[in-house]
């Protein structure tokens, strides 16, 4: 599952945790991403510490090794600005891609309570649609998740030839042993959650400041956001 950041998307791995039949992973080329870029986030020395920081371990883990006693489906939380330009992309020629997006004023409205500046690669947009163009697979967005998370998650569910399960609807609150230890900068209301909150509307606009930066990030969302599953 490829999405950018200030999206839905730990909730939507809590979903397929919950799934009796899935083992998850949790951005695992982020320990890569941020050796390679020097970019200094939030608990970077623990992330650094925590995941092999070679792109290729890593894609040999995703594509080649075992997945424990009981799981059938292996579900990847991926954000798609930690694939930089060197990875490359037939390495993960073998995995079924799916892609989750956000309208863009949202993300932006989210994103700079905790980056002040973002920046078009921070928000993975480009690598996004790169990515739905070259492997295609089904999208779906925040907004339907929240709207129908029944409905949505079994077209998703569809898309991928998976069997929905209601399991995926709730989930007990707390951390996981599968959470990245960047969970305690991120991960306070996914924690908090027991299941996919409300649709809200946001009630401010994005700062002025942002503007130029979300008229480049709306022809790139929508070119994939066309492609989104109905529910």
């Amino acid at each position: 599952m490829w999405s950018g950041p200030r999206n839905i998307s730990t909730a939507m791995m809590r979903a397929w945790e919950n799934r009796p039949d899935c083992q998850v992973v949790d951005e695992p080329f982020y320990a890569y991403y941020l050796e390679r870029t020097g970019i200094d986030h939030p608990g970077r020395e623990d992330v650094l510490r925590s995941q092999p920081r070679d792109w290729r371990v890593v894609a040999d883990r995703l594509t080649r090794e075992p997945l424990r006693a009981g799981a059938t489906v292996f579900y990847q939380k991926h954000m798609t600005h930690h694939l930089l330009p060197e990875v490359d992309r037939s390495a993960l020629v073998g995995l079924r891609h799916a892609f989750l997006v956000r309208d863009p004023a949202e993300v932006l409205m989210s994103y700079a309570k905790v980056r002040g500046e973002p920046t078009l690669d921070d928000l993975g947009l480009p690598q996004q649609v790169e990515l739905y163009q070259r492997f295609g697979g089904p999208v779906v967005d925040a907004r339907d998740v929240l709207e129908q998370p029944q409905a949505t998650l079994r077209a998703l569910c569809a898309a991928l030839d998976v069997e929905f399960s209601p399991a995926m609807l709730s989930w007990p609150a707390g951390r996981r042993d599968t959470d990245g230890v960047w969970g305690p900068h991120w991960y306070d209301a996914v924690w908090r959650s027991t299941g996919f909150a409300p649709y809200r509307a946001p009630m401010a606009e994005v700062p002025a400041r942002l503007e130029p930066l979300l008229h480049q990030c709306r022809p790139l969302y929508d070119a994939v956001a066309a492609h989104r599953i109905a529910a």
